[in-house]
């Protein structure tokens, strides 16, 4: 009986060459490869302007429009609620190239959202009614915590369906948004469960910005003075310089500090070595052991970036304790978070279960405790531990001797 014949595409499909019957198997098999990842950060402003091609452009089929299911944060909507018609028309204008398989999905907005699992059974229950499939897309719009949770979805929907990101906050657009993690919270530890998939494309549309209120255009900038602190002095003066004009809400300003971060960001992932993060170190968390843990105790009063920028103070406040970091750093690293009105402190800093999150952030790694600290501006350092008498005692420093200065 002759074989069936095999599917051709551009060719015959190519098997690995077959043992030989004779041939008995091996005791053991290995094999060594690589995945090659693409993805684009592109900047606009009004990306759902008719005239606007860049979204066409990134879903673009060989095979006729592509088939588009977009999520819209509903705090975004709420501050611009013409957004799901925008969309909408945007589809009519380039229906040849895209089809919009729903009117926009708008779902609650915040860390909440990360907390419920109903969230992602509903984003799954979308992709599989409209037929979402891996040559189709999943647009997600909104801020860091939709992004995860949409992101985790579209990663795990049929092993994964294409996603595009079009962050919404400073802090997405500098920093989250820019990256392969996608996550949600489980058994009360942040990003739990999560995976590690690349969007297709990310979209940072600056005129979503101009809505924030000015606690969310404030909260981001922390993201960007941690790359800063970690590998560029002069970005960390340009922080300086600008932190008038950055508080007044300056469009130039921020945009050349966002598109900066996400630079670095986006370098750290491609140049690493490590974008999986399979090792214990990871230098693009430093100050988040803490800040995870306050968004917890604090359940989610503080925003990220707020919690993020208290974290930068304490591991900072301890350096120059533990004689790591100069005083004179020190001093101009509170000087700016200050200059960028970022919180130093909150009153759960003095909760004991705080350095609970060095236990818990070593068992999110696996391995020995890798902490990212500073040992100068723009200079990135990695301690293995810490001293719990001297966390104390940077605690104290930021909540007492700090406080009022």
């Amino acid at each position: 009986m002759e074989s069936p014949a095999r599917a051709t595409l551009n060719g015959p499909y190519v098997w690995g060459a077959p043992l030989e019957l004779n041939e008995q198997p091996p005791e053991r098999l290995g094999a060594t490869f690589s995945v090659e990842y693409s993805f684009v950060v592109r900047f606009t402003s009004g990306a759902f302007d008719p005239g606007n091609d860049l979204l066409a452009d990134v879903v673009e089929h060989p095979l006729g429009p592509a088939k588009l299911l977009v999520v819209l944060d509903g705090d975004v909507v709420a501050r611009r609620p013409e957004l799901p018609e925008q969309v909408q028309r945007y589809a009519e204008r380039h229906a040849s190239r895209l089809t919009l398989v729903a009117p926009p999905l708008v779902i609650g907005g915040g860390e909440q959202l990360k907390d419920d699992p109903e969230t992602v059974q509903m984003l799954l229950r979308a992709l599989y009614d409209h037929r979402i499939d891996r040559h189709s897309y999943m647009l997600a719009l909104g801020g860091g915590a939709l992004l995860d949770v949409a992101g985790f979805a579209a990663a795990i929907a049929h092993r994964g369906v294409r996603l595009i990101r079009m962050p919404t906050t400073v802090l997405a657009q500098a920093d989250s948004g820019v990256g392969v993690k996608n996550g949600v919270n489980a058994f009360q530890t942040k990003n739990f469960v999560g995976t590690f998939a690349p969007p297709v494309a990310v979209i940072n549309d600056e005129s979503l910005l101009s809505t924030l209120s000015d606690r969310d255009w404030r909260a981001g900038l922390s993201e960007v003075m941690k790359v800063a602190l970690l590998g560029d002095a002069d970005l960390f003066d340009e922080l300086e310089r600008l932190a008038p004009a950055l508080l007044d809400r300056d469009a130039d300003a921020m945009s050349a500090m966002v598109r900066r971060s996400a630079q670095i960001h986006l370098s750290h992932i491609v140049n690493s070595g490590d974008a999986f993060e399979r090792t214990s170190a990871r230098p693009l968390d430093f100050g988040h052991w803490s800040a995870h843990k306050l968004e917890k105790l604090t359940e989610h009063r503080l925003r990220h970036g707020e919690a993020v920028s208290i974290g930068l103070a304490l591991d900072c406040t301890y350096a120059e304790l533990a004689g790591i970091l100069g005083r004179d750093d020190w001093e101009r690293v509170i000087a700016l978070l200050r200059a960028l009105e970022l919180p130093l402190s909150a009153p759960e800093l003095d909760d004991p279960r705080l350095l609970d999150g060095l236990r818990e952030f070593r068992e999110h790694l696996g391995g020995a405790l890798t902490i990212a600290l500073i040992d100068g501006i723009g200079s990135g350092i990695v301690v293995h531990e810490m001293d719990q008498g001297l966390l104390r005692r940077a605690v104290e420093i930021l909540q007492h001797d700090l406080a009022g200065v």
